[in-house]
């Protein structure tokens, strides 16, 4: 039978929307099968002693942390009043985890995740009491300051996975989850509160007290670790430094987390390094104002640990909420006026705890107890190590763009451009399943069975 040709191309269409439909569906409803008892991160506080008396300390540790990130940033803009020197300094903090991580995942394995981060937080007390000492002499320049983020980053570098591991022995093994949220809170909380008050103590007292609140919230973590005990024993041995880089390699469900990893720590950096020049140049205030961008991301991520959630971690999961943290930032350096783009910069904060809880879960999970100090290594790369790149794409995009462009709109742009890898694993979720299988399967070595409940399970 003759049909023609509108109609076949009708038909065509409406099979390829129905197929698109399907795909959509199912992403929704294989997340709703994920389903399990509501349930709030906050429980890891009310059944663990141990790991109250970290949380307690890792709070105090993150506020005065967050307290020196902000008074650094706004140091180094005053100094030189280049959004590249404020990309400079954050890439010199960060810039250790990408380097050596996996000698800090080797350190962690040997000695221990609690011994290795107390070790951390003393060198980090005295490096951060120093910068204090050269600001109260007058002596604090652009050299000093990169120098004290590279030295503060390398004890950074050496907690991270050694925190990991640590948070994992506090808690029993169905609260692991909850526990690396709650450490994400952490982080956040100090996010959320300390660069208001950072702002008000440096503008009243000045910078080297910030360096001094910093000094002294490392001293607390140190003693709270003592008093929280060790938690469960410590699996203490002897792992090579690419021993995680070969796991990820092998087992293509870990090597997808931690690109998604990577897309959540470039998509969120243009809050801390734009933020000065999108304050000033686009919206017309002070640098200074930059702090609620800062304190609204991590607010958001605060809030979003409230809200009690049945859903096991999965690799939809992280993929919807990466989706949710792109279109966030788009939104944050487009927004009409100052205080849309803060409320922008809230919700991407909810969007990030989201994505980092569930991708370190999916990490200690997919590794065990035998490779997570390998790995989470190499989880600091992709999370932290990643940073100074997108740093330093952060700082000298809107300079080459200003070439051809005005300086608010190359500030918009870069913005833009570093947002959309965080849509790239729903993209290929819904429109071509099939990479994600075939990236899978080459790395997996698995059988295609094993392959299709490792990119589809809860």
């Amino acid at each position: 039978m003759f049909v023609p040709s509108g109609a076949t191309q009708r038909t065509t269409q409406l099979a390829s929307s129905a197929t698109l439909g399907q795909r959509v569906r199912t992403v929704r409803e294989s997340l709703a099968r994920n389903g399990e008892r509501k349930s709030s991160p906050w429980v890891a506080l009310r059944k663990n002693r141990s790991f109250r008396w970290y949380f307690a300390g890792s709070v105090s540790s993150d506020f005065g942390t967050w307290t020196q990130n902000t008074a650094q940033v706004l140091l180094a803009y005053r100094l030189s009043h280049s959004v590249l020197a404020v990309a400079s300094v954050t890439c010199a903090q960060f810039s250790s985890p990408l380097l050596l991580s996996p000698w800090a995942g080797v350190l962690a394995d040997k000695f221990g995740g609690r011994k290795t981060l107390l070790w951390t937080e003393v060198v980090s007390a005295a490096i951060a009491g120093l910068l204090a000492g050269l600001d109260f002499a007058g002596l604090m320049n652009e050299f000093w300051l990169i120098a004290g983020a590279i030295v503060i980053g390398l004890a950074f570098t050496f907690a991270l996975p050694a925190r990991n591991v640590t948070v994992r022995r506090l808690v029993d093994p169905g609260q692991i989850k909850a526990a690396f949220a709650m450490d994400s809170v952490s982080y956040n909380l100090g996010r959320a509160l300390a660069p208001p008050l950072s702002v008000g103590l440096v503008t009243v007292f000045g910078f080297g007290y910030a360096f001094a609140a910093n000094s002294l919230s490392f001293l607390v973590f140190t003693a709270v670790l003592v008093v929280a005990g060790q938690g469960s024993t410590e699996r203490v041995g002897r792992s090579r430094v690419w021993d995680g880089f070969l796991t990820a390699y092998r087992e293509g469900r870990i090597m997808i987390v931690l690109l998604m990893v990577v897309a959540v720590t470039v998509a969120a950096d243009p809050v801390l390094v734009l933020g000065p020049a999108l304050a000033s140049h686009v919206f017309g205030r002070s640098a200074s104002w930059s702090g609620l961008f800062i304190a609204a991301l991590g607010t958001g991520s605060v809030a979003g640990s409230v809200r009690r959630s049945k859903r096991t971690p999965s690799l939809k999961l992280a993929a919807i909420a990466l989706a949710a943290l792109g279109i966030c930032m788009v939104a944050f350096v487009l927004a009409p006026s100052f205080w849309p783009s803060v409320l922008a910069a809230g919700f991407a904060g909810a969007t990030c705890l989201v994505a980092n809880s569930a991708t370190r879960t999916l990490l200690a999970k997919e590794a065990g107890p035998e490779k997570e100090a390998s790995v989470m290594a190499v989880w600091a790369v992709a999370w932290a190590g990643s940073k100074p790149l997108a740093s330093l794409m952060d700082g000298s995009l809107p300079g080459a763009l200003g070439k051809f462009l005005p300086a608010a709109t190359s500030i918009k742009t870069t913005g833009v451009l570093l947002a959309v890898p965080a849509l790239v694993p729903i993209v290929v979720l819904v429109f071509r399943p099939e990479w994600g299988h075939r990236l899978a399967r080459s790395r997996g070595g698995g059988s295609s069975e094993q392959v299709e409940k490792t990119l589809t399970a809860a």
